[in-house]
C-alpha cells in the first residue's frame, strides 16, 4: 500500500510544515538528540531552533561533549514528541555545522534568558552552589542590561534527514506511522506498523 494513494504527500516537507510550528514562533519545540559515544547511544534534549527544505537546526555550545561526539561521528537521530496532537516525528540524518549567518540569526531570535544561558551554562557555574549560582546570575544579567551579544562557543547544527518518521496515535485505532527515506529518484514513502 502506497501512503500516497490514501492522500499523504509525496513530499515530507509538507507534512513537516502541518506539523511543527514556523521558525518565527517565539516558542520552539523540544527535541531529543541521540548521537553515538565510541559506539554507544547518547542522548540529551535540547530545542529544535529552526527546520527548511535542507533539515533540522539545533544550537548549543561548542564545548560540549555531544560537539565531540559529532565530531567522531556525525550519525544523529532526533526525537520530536508531540502530545497535544497525539504525533511523533523521528529523524535520522547526519549533523554537519550550520552557517555562521543562520546561527547568528537564531541567536538574536533567542529570548533574553536563553541568551544568558549560552553565556553562562559552564561546568564551572554548574559546580557551585545555589546561592552563587543565583548571585553570578543576577549580576551577569545586570552588567548586560542592553543585551548579550554572541557567545564565541555558540554553534549551530544542520541535520541534513535521510528517513523521516512520522507517527499518529489514535484513539479509536492502531496508530501508524508513515515513513519517508530518501532514495535515488527522491523520497520512498511506505506505512509502518504503529
Amino acid at each position: 500500500m502506497n501512503p500516497v494513494e490514501h492522500g499523504f504527500p509525496e513530499d515530507p516537507w509538507e507534512l513537516l510544515r502541518d506539523w511543527l510550528p514556523s521558525n518565527d514562533d517565539p516558542v520552539r519545540p523540544t527535541m531529543t538528540l541521540a548521537t553515538l559515544d565510541h559506539g554507544i547511544p547518547d542522548a540529551r534534549t535540547l530545542l529544535l531552533s529552526e527546520f527548511d527544505a535542507h533539515g533540522f537546526y539545533f544550537h548549543t555550545d561548542s564545548r560540549s561533549r555531544k560537539i565531540e561526539q559529532l565530531a567522531a561521528d556525525p550519525s544523529v537521530a532526533l526525537m520530536l514528541h508531540l502530545p497535544e496532537q497525539r504525533r511523533q516525528l523521528t529523524v535520522q540524518g547526519i549533523a554537519e555545522v550550520a552557517p555562521d549567518e543562520e546561527s547568528a540569526r537564531v541567536y538574536r531570535a533567542r529570548s533574553p534568558y536563553l541568551q544568558q544561558l549560552a553565556w553562562q551554562n559552564t561546568v564551572e557555574f554548574a559546580g557551585l552552589d545555589d546561592a552563587d549560582r543565583e548571585a553570578s546570575w543576577a549580576s551577569f544579567a545586570a552588567a548586560h542590561a542592553d543585551g548579550f551579544g554572541r557567545p564565541p562557543t555558540w554553534i549551530g547544527y544542520l541535520v541534513r534527514p535521510s528517513r523521516l518518521t512520522f507517527w499518529f496515535g489514535s484513539e479509536s485505532t492502531a496508530s501508524r506511522r508513515v515513513e519517508y527515506q530518501t532514495s535515488p529518484g527522491g523520497w520512498a514513502v511506505s506505512f509502518r506498523a504503529g
